[in-house]
């Protein structure tokens, strides 16, 4: 397998969403980092927002966590289609309070010509997120926008409602994380997620969770020589490692295996997981054993009443709890009960069945570019589930003090 490296010192980088040129700000003066610690935890929350993503960050928030923004990308879906979803999704809990950041509409290099032809060459994936053919069809019936036209929004697909609010002006995603992290250096944990596309009425309707790229985070990198230095951390959900033969057994498991938010961006991704983050920490497989049953569901949705509890008695379904999963252990990382050191990569070679994909060494056989993360194994299940159905039941608003996000 070629890893290619090229998450060597650059300039600039262009932006295939605006057709500028992205350069290192070097001239911005951010205050010392000693001058402004104070204790708290802040948080933002990337990913590709869609009906049913609102528990990772009423976790946050549970947690005692600050969440500074909601930062949408392109992957399940184009950007501007999960920008409403955030919004919405805050909206109807009134939590608006919370700045919304639209980011970057293209990946760094992958298009969708692009991969439609890697998928000629080295197979089909049962969902290809923002990649899947246009449907029209099935968009009227509720799917986000997929295909070639970033510029698509779905009315019918915001079943959480259509937001009246809109997201920050006059800045990027990537320029805003940059501002909170050096506005809170050492204490913004950055966190992205992925999950995913469940087909329902024979293939019709497909019911997504998100699925969130790391265009975002590797823009911000790219942009600021101290941004991954001065976080506290970065937490993902991704990296499935050998799942291969478990994605023999069903279009589901084929799904799950394929790592989707990696292959959307992969060169983001490498970029991602190679910068000099004080800590990285990944939920990979660890997050496919969270299950939410059936009986965990109706538990919850009957012991509650709220708009987040009815959108999961509507549409929630039960299968792994992926998001959550990496929002929980950023919330509360006492719930890791096992984890590994590793070295970690993902592959940038195009040509290639494993383009996307993640590998891992142990220190001494590690390439030299790649960095130590913590490769998350188990957590502990009934502290998670706990946890989950604690924040749930009272979600935070923005009238409770500790909940107002400082922009």
């Amino acid at each position: 397998m070629r890893l290619i490296n090229i998450c060597v010192a650059l300039p600039a980088i262009f932006s295939l969403a605006s057709g500028r040129l992205l350069v290192r700000d070097t001239a911005t003066a951010y205050p010392p980092a000693s001058t402004l610690r104070n204790g708290t935890r802040y948080t933002i929350l990337d990913n590709d927002w869609g009906s049913t993503g609102f528990i990772p960050f009423l976790m946050a928030l549970g947690a005692d966590m600050k969440v500074l923004g909601l930062v949408s990308d392109t992957a399940n879906t184009w950007v501007g289609q999960c920008t409403l979803h955030a919004l919405a999704l805050l909206e109807i809990g009134e939590l608006s309070c919370i700045p919304v950041v639209k980011g970057v509409t293209n990946p760094f290099v992958q298009t969708y010509q692009r991969f439609q032809q890697w998928q000629q060459s080295w197979g089909k994936l049962e969902w290809q997120g923002v990649f899947l053919p246009e449907n029209l069809t099935a968009q009227a019936s509720g799917l986000d926008p997929t295909g070639n036209d970033p510029n698509q929004i779905s009315r019918s697909a915001l079943i959480e409602g259509y937001p009246n609010t809109t997201a920050l002006k006059g800045s990027t995603a990537a320029q805003y994380m940059i501002d909170q992290v050096h506005k809170y250096p050492g204490q913004v944990s950055i966190y992205s997620a992925v999950s995913l596309s469940i087909a329902l009425e024979v293939h019709v309707v497909k019911l997504t969770r998100p699925k969130g790229a790391l265009t975002n985070i590797a823009t911000a990198i790219r942009m600021n020589s101290t941004f991954a230095s001065q976080a506290r951390e970065l937490v993902l959900m991704g990296g499935y490692v050998d799942l291969n033969l478990y994605q023999l057994q069903s279009p589901l498991t084929q799904d799950i295996g394929s790592d989707l938010n990696f292959l959307i961006d992969p060169e983001a991704a490498h970029i991602a997981v190679t910068a000099p983050f004080p800590s990285i920490t990944v939920a990979g497989n660890v997050a496919n054993n969270q299950l939410l049953t059936q009986a965990r569901l109706d538990k919850i949705v009957k012991s509650a009443d709220n708009p987040y509890t009815r959108l999961m008695k509507n549409y929630f379904i039960t299968l792994p709890l992926w998001d959550e999963t990496a929002a929980a252990i950023m919330a509360w990382p006492d719930l890791v009960t096992k984890s590994v050191t590793a070295y970690m990569d993902v592959n940038t070679a195009y040509n290639s069945p494993d383009y996307g994909r993640t590998h891992l060494w142990s220190k001494e056989f590690a390439p030299n570019h790649t960095r130590s993360v913590n490769f998350v194994l188990e957590i502990d299940q009934p502290k998670f589930f706990s946890r989950m159905e604690k924040v749930l039941a009272s979600p935070k608003s923005c009238n409770q003090s500790s909940t107002t996000a400082t922009s």
